[in-house]
Order: C-alpha cells, then structure tokens, then sequence
C-alpha cells in the first residue's frame, strides 16, 4: 500500500513547480491562453498523482502511458487542439510520470524537468520560430480563393487586415454558407523594424 510520506511530498513539489515552469513560463508566455495552461497544470497534478498512488501495484511505464491515452479519448477528443498543445500536453505527462516513478534522486530529477521546460521555453523563441505569425481568418469573399486569383487574395487580406501578409493557405471551405478558413501568415510591425534596422545598416557603413 502507498502512504503519503515525506518523500510524497517533495515529489509533489517538485512536479508542481516544474509543470507551473512549462506551462506559464513557456505556452503561456506564448501563447496567453490562461484557460488552456491552468489546465495543462491539473492535467499533470492529476497524472502525478493517479500514477504515484497506483504505483504500489506494480504499475509499469507502458500502464502509465496507456492511462494517458485513456484520458486522451475521453476528454481531449471533445475539442480540437493544436499539435503545439498536443505537445505541451506530452510534456505535461512525462514530467509528470517521471516526478511519480522515477528513482533519481530529487535535484537530478528537478534539474531533468528544468532542462525540459528551458528546451521548451527555447523552441518557442523567435530564433526558432522565425519572423512570421500566423492568423485564422474567416473570408467570405468565396471567388479569391482560385490559384489564379491569388495576387488578389493576398491585396484584397492586406488592405482590410492592415498586415504585412506574406502567404496564405486554405483551412476549410463552406460552400454553404460561402465562406473559407484562411491561415494567413504574416510579419509584426516590430519584426519588420528588427529586419529593416539589420538591412539598412551595411548600407549605413558604406555610406
């Protein structure tokens, strides 16, 4: 049988500040969805918990990832997610499996969690994400979206939207109500003063 003892207790701790790392330090810092990352943190808290309170029967590795799957269907399937939630939520679930069963000692394990939410926090710098952004638009005007009227798509979203729109994709398309889902990706203001300043300056010092 499981009891609750001090070892419990520090391992909760240190699952907690590490999931509360990933989940505001870097999605939420991101992403500023505080909705979806308050729910990653109970979605770990629960994980840690279920697996470490179960873990005296023997639980292995491969049942606790099978329970992950199990809550997957039956909650996350309501809703579609992204594959960048998708992925915070593995992440959520490793720290949480290996705050639960792992046998490292505690700062190895605290330092195992940190180095995974710095690669997180890491991914989602701009030095890996680019210059580009990326907004779900519903257009209406259903004749833009041919390949051959993509010129005027792309002035038509430029002029009502005010941004700097560089590509566009086709999402979805509803014929019945004459609309389509549109993935513009486009760059910030502040992203086109970095760019300018770093292109005007070689032409500053031949000058």
């Amino acid at each position: 049988m499981t009891e609750i003892t001090s070892s419990f207790i520090v391992l909760f701790i240190v699952n907690f500040i590490s999931i509360v790392m990933l989940c505001y330090g870097c999605y939420f810092r991101s992403n500023k969805n505080a909705t979806v990352a308050g729910s990653f943190v109970l979605f770990g808290i629960g994980i840690f918990l279920i697996t470490y309170l179960l873990h005296g029967v023997d639980m292995s590795m491969e049942f606790a990832f099978g329970l992950f799957a199990v809550f997957g269907m039956l909650r996350y399937r309501t809703d579609t997610i992204s594959i960048k939630e998708m992925t915070y939520l593995f992440m959520v679930t490793a720290i949480a499996l290996l705050c639960a069963v792992s046998k490292l000692p505690t700062l190895e394990l605290f330092l195992i969690n940190a180095f995974l939410c710095f690669i997180a926090f890491l991914v989602d710098t701009r030095f890996f994400q680019g210059h580009h952004k990326i907004q779900r638009i519903s257009y209406e005007r259903i004749e833009n979206i041919k390949p051959k009227n993509k010129a005027l798509l792309l002035a038509d979203l430029r002029e009502r939207t005010g941004l700097d729109i560089t590509n566009v994709e086709i999402a979805h398309i509803d014929f019945l109500r004459d609309t389509a889902e549109l993935s513009v990706y486009y760059i910030p203001d502040s992203q086109k003063q970095v760019i300018a300043t770093h292109t005007s300056n070689p032409v500053e010092a031949k000058s």
